[in-house]
Parts: C-alpha cells; sequence; structure tokens
C-alpha cells in the first residue's frame, strides 16, 4: 500500500492547552483508522489536523503530494442542498432521502445528505466525524457497504463499537496527552489494551516491592550506621572500629541509593492509571398522577406531506418506552409536539400538565455558545453552586471548562452539559432525542445504568439498540404512516435480520464485559463471573457466524 501521509512527533494544542504530543503515525492507501478517546480528548481535533485546517504545534505533518482529502463533519449549525451531482442523487435515492428544504430533514436524513455529498467524489483520504449519529440500522448497512469498497484512506471518528469492529483496520487511541496506534479492529485494541494494562500493573507491583525492599535494607542499614556513629563516641577504645564500621555502613546506603536511582532512571514502570468515570443522577419528583400522556386520532402533516395519522394510545407515569422508526417517519417531530414546539394537526394530544419534563435535543448548538457554564448555571444560588462544579467534574469536564466559553467544548461535552440541566432540575419526565450521540464509551455506559434506574418517565429516539434494550420495556413504533404502542423489547430490524442483529447485541455486550475485565486482577470479586460471560459471549458470536 501507498504511505499518503506520515506524522512524526506531532504536538497539537488548543488555547496553549496540548491535546495530545509526539503523535508518531502513517495512514496509507485502503487504510479504515478508527480515531477513539473521551469527549475533549481531541478526536475532533485529530481530523481537522489531518485536513490541514490547523497546523501542529510542533513535529511534522508529511503528505504526498497532490493528495486529495475530503471531510464530513459530525454537524453542521447549516446547510442547505446546493446543485445536486448526478453521484449524490444516486447515493441519495439509495439512502431514501428527498431532495427538499434542508431544515425540514429528519435528523438522520441530514446525516445522510452530507455523507452522500461527501462519498460521491472519491479521495485519496476521506474523514468523517461520528458517521453514524442519527442514522437507523438500514442507513448503517448502506454506509458499511460504501465504505467497504471506498478506493481511498479512511480515518473515522466514532463511539460505535459495532460499527468500528466492522470497518476499522488500525485504531489510534487518544488517551492521557498521548496517541496510541494499533493494528485491527476496535476489540482487537481493547484486547491488546487489557493485555498492557495487566503487564504494566504487575511490573509496577513487582517494582514496587523491589523498591519497598531496597528502603527497608537502607533504613537497616542507617539505622545501624547511626548506633555505630553513636558508639563511636562513648566507647574509646573501639573508636576507630565503630567509626570505620558507620562510614563502611554510609557507603552501603549510598550505593544502594545510587543503584536504585539509576535502575528507576532506566526502566521506571508508571502505576495504572484508572480511566475517567463519568457519573450522572436523576432525582425524579414522583408527585404525578398515573396518566402521563394521552394521544387520541392525532396526526402531524406539513403541507400536504403526512408524517403520521390516526394515532391512538396512552402513557402512564413511569413508563420507558423507545420510539422507533426508520428516518423521517416523525420521531423527533412528535418529541417537539411533546415539547410544545409542534402543533398536532388533527387528533388530540393530552400531556399531564403537573409532569415536569426535560426534552434533549438532537441539536447541538442551541446552547448559548458565547457563555460559560458560570453564566448558564448563573441563577443557581451560592449553595447549590458547589453541586455544579461537582457535577462538572463527575461528567468529566476539566475544573478550566468553568469558565470557558462553551463553544470551546466538544460536541459530547456539550451533549453532558444540557443533561446537567434536568440532572440539576430533577426532571420527573424526559424526552431523550438521541442521548448518545458524541457521548464517549464511558459516558454511554454510565447514562445507560442511570436511565435503568431511573423511576420517571422515558421516551427515548435512539439508534443505539445496547441502550434502548437496557432501559426500555416498551416501544412506541412509528411505521405504515401511523404510531402503535407495543410492550417488549425493541425487535431485530429487518435491515440486518434477526442473526446480525443479534450478533450486534453480542458484540456490544462482550465489549462492556472487556472494558470492566480491563480495570480488574484475576483476583478481584467478579472477575471470574465475568470472565466466564465474556467467554460465553465469544462462543455465541463465533456460533453466528
Amino acid at each position: 500500500m501507498t504511505e499518503l501521509m506520515k506524522l512524526m512527533k506531532v504536538s497539537v494544542e488548543i488555547e496553549q492547552q496540548a491535546l495530545f504530543e509526539e503523535l508518531s503515525a502513517n495512514i496509507k492507501s485502503r487504510d479504515r483508522i478508527g480515531i477513539i478517546g473521551k469527549n475533549g480528548a481531541g478526536k475532533t481535533t485529530l481530523l481537522r489536523l489531518l485536513a490541514k485546517d490547523i497546523a501542529p504545534a510542533s513535529g511534522q505533518l508529511l503528505e504526498t503530494q497532490g493528495i486529495s482529502i475530503r471531510s464530513v463533519e459530525q454537524e453542521l449549525a447549516d446547510y442547505a442542498f446546493e446543485e445536486v451531482t448526478a453521484a449524490e442523487q444516486a447515493l441519495l435515492n439509495k439512502w431514501q432521502v428527498p431532495v427538499r428544504d434542508f431544515a425540514h430533514l429528519s435528523g438522520g436524513e441530514k446525516l445522510k445528505a452530507r455523507l452522500a455529498k461527501g462519498l460521491a467524489i472519491p479521495a485519496d483520504l476521506l474523514l468523517l466525524d461520528e458517521p453514524t449519529n442519527h442514522l437507523d440500522a438500514q442507513g448503517t448497512a448502506h454506509l458499511l457497504r460504501e465504505l467497504k469498497a471506498y478506493p481511498g484512506a479512511i480515518a473515522i471518528v466514532s463511539h460505535d463499537r459495532y460499527f468500528l469492529d466492522r470497518v476499522a483496520t488500525k485504531i489510534w487511541s487518544i488517551e492521557n496527552g498521548k496517541v496510541y496506534s494499533h493494528d485491527g479492529n476496535y476489540s482487537d485494541y481493547m484486547e491488546f489494551r487489557e493485555q498492557q494494562r495487566k503487564s504494566q500493573q504487575h511490573a509496577y507491583e513487582t517494582q514496587q516491592k523491589r523498591i519497598e525492599r531496597i528502603e527497608n535494607q537502607m533504613k537497616q542499614l542507617s539505622s545501624w550506621s547511626e548506633s555505630a556513629h553513636a558508639q563511636s563516641t562513648k566507647q574509646e577504645s573501639y573508636k576507630e572500629y565503630y567509626r570505620v564500621k558507620a562510614k563502611r555502613m554510609d557507603a552501603q546506603v549510598k550505593s544502594k541509593q545510587k543503584r536504585l536511582e539509576k535502575e528507576l532512571e532506566e526502566a521506571t514502570v508508571d502505576r495504572v492509571e484508572p480511566d475517567e468515570t463519568v457519573e450522572f443522577a436523576f432525582h425524579p419528583n414522583p408527585k404525578v398522577g398515573k396518566r402521563f400522556l394521552e394521544v387520541t386520532d392525532a396526526g402531524k402533516a406539513f403541507g400536504d406531506r403526512p408524517l403520521f395519522t390516526h394515532a391512538t394510545f396512552t402513557v402512564q407515569h413511569g413508563e420507558k418506552l423507545a420510539v422507533t422508526g426508520a428516518n423521517g417517519s416523525g420521531k423527533t417531530t412528535f418529541l417537539k409536539m411533546l415539547s410544545g414546539e409542534e402543533a398536532v394537526s388533527f387528533g388530540e394530544l393530552w400531556l399531564s400538565p403537573s409532569a415536569s419534563v426535560g426534552y434533549l435535543t438532537q441539536d447541538v448548538f442551541d446552547l448559548p455558545l458565547d457563555k460559560t457554564p458560570a453564566e448558564l448555571f448563573e441563577q443557581i444560588t451560592f449553595r447549590e453552586r458547589g453541586r455544579v462544579q461537582n457535577l462538572l467534574k463527575h461528567l468529566g469536564f476539566r475544573k478550566e471548562q468553568w469558565l470557558e466559553p462553551i463553544r470551546e467544548m466538544s460536541m459530547g461535552e456539550r451533549v453532558k452539559c444540557k443533561l446537567m440541566k434536568f440532572i440539576l432540575e430533577d426532571k420527573d419526565a424526559l424526552l431523550l432525542d438521541e442521548p448518545t450521540n458524541h457521548l464517549d464509551l464511558p459516558s454511554r455506559e454510565q447514562l445507560e445504568s442511570t436511565l435503568a434506574d431511573y423511576r420517571g418517565t422515558l421516551l427515548v429516539v435512539s439508534h443505539d439498540r445496547y441502550l434502548l434494550d437496557k432501559v426500555t420495556d416498551g416501544q412506541l413504533v412509528f411505521a405504515d404512516g401511523t404510531i402503535r404502542k407495543q410492550l417488549g423489547k425493541v425487535a431485530p430490524q429487518a435491515s440486518l435480520g434477526s442473526s446480525g442483529e443479534l450478533r450486534l447485541k453480542l458484540e456490544t455486550e462482550r465489549q462492556a464485559v472487556l472494558g470492566k475485565l480491563s480495570f480488574m486482577q484475576p483476583k478481584d470479586k467478579g472477575y471470574s463471573e465475568l470472565d466466564r460471560r465474556f467467554v460465553e459471549l465469544t462462543r455465541q458470536i463465533k456460533e453466528l457466524e
């Protein structure tokens, strides 16, 4: 394969803060690079570096002369269809995206439109930032086929574990200001990372025991030396004997000290740093009545284009429902109707007036981007301000970000900032539109656990099947021009087939288990059970293959 780009000890800074340092890697034709890391680690910034939108603070970025680069950004505040080429139109038709006013498209349709524009003209290097956000299963399957057939190299920022396993041949992981490169997909990297961390922890513990043993020897020698010095002043006839003995022991202490310092200088083993944890906590007010929502023969249309009609169902307080359906079927519009942003076109929609509802939109640009968190939460009393700052810490924010503009935040950090508002207000009902979009893996897993324990009413639009399976017990299905309520977990989607959907679920669970195992030792409580589950999941996946 031809080398397209070479990075030599590249460091990147934003606002005089180092994001990552001394990155040395290369990109070859046909590479499929998955870029991973926690929110704010610098993943999007790394794509901007590869696109030459920003220059490195130090180091060199060398590229083949005449290389062509195309980018598809994860979100755009504004976008409009320009003249559509034949190649773009073919992709739009394949993905069933109507060419109309961009503002009226769903989140998934908008992303498909941007992807069609990016994929229509092949480049030597294609840069994709969260390309599966908002996509339904059919759209993801189409995208996977397009990427596998793509003639150039691809660098992809994604938190979608299943997607990365299907497409990546190399992983770049940004961790603690360093970028680690590993050949293989996401699962390969996580297994390698687990073994590396175990080896490092074992070497660290061995080294600490050696340091402790040598330091104890030094303490013993020093104690004997002090005793010999004391005896040399008390016993005149043996003064020289004790003086020589003390001098010899002092020399042994210095020798051991120098040997230890040299050994640590040549091969210091650092303690394994635990991954940052993220903590959400919703405490709903249980004052509302039993009936949360009643929809009677309701429908919504834009002009002469109906989204859905004749919808009739009731949602009780405390129910947790997945809102499912293809891109463009009206899921986001329905949540907007519940929040009062859109009116019902016909029929009736009654929402409990006593319910305190929080609505998390897909939009990451609807925050006051010029404000800082300190200004955004300035209405909070002095006593509660400590709670806000504590939340910022638990959600993975740096202390300095309290006084930095929101526009400097990554997309995932903006989502967390919006979630903070609902946490502080203790909402007893949540309308969540693609809540895991942009969130890093630890944040996704913590949000899943939090929503599973949430006691309020939950309506969630998401294409993250692992989230829906864990937190919902019923669904509102948008299909055939109407909405039907049904109990039970989300059924497998036909676009992937039941075996493909089962494999997705199994592989996602296996990654969650592997992530937990990577921070445990075999002697730890629960390790054996997790290890058995990992082996069982691996067996089931191989059977499906």
